[in-house]
């Protein structure tokens, strides 16, 4: 539940940035997070199918498609096996 909470507040933390029209590298670097912080909720989740469909959204929504964020597809196949 605490990876359910990080990431809203991480996404509290982006609309806050949105309203102060925050520069772009900084809502990107937030955005990377959000990632990061969706694979950890991922990970804990007992049936992350769901969570995998978001996770794509997410990233497709980063500039290159999520392409820098150090994701490892073969982890989430592995997750998904379980």
């Amino acid at each position: 539940m605490d990876e359910a909470r990080q990431v809203l507040e991480r996404l509290r933390r982006i609309e806050e940035l949105e309203e102060q029209r925050a520069p772009s590298g900084e809502l990107i670097d937030e955005l990377r997070e959000l990632v990061r912080e969706g694979e950890a909720w991922l990970r804990a989740e007992g049936d992350p199918a769901a969570a995998v469909e978001a996770l794509e959204r997410c990233r497709a929504a980063l500039p290159g498609g999520g392409e820098q964020t150090g994701v490892d597809e073969r982890e989430e196949a592995a997750l998904l096996a379980r």
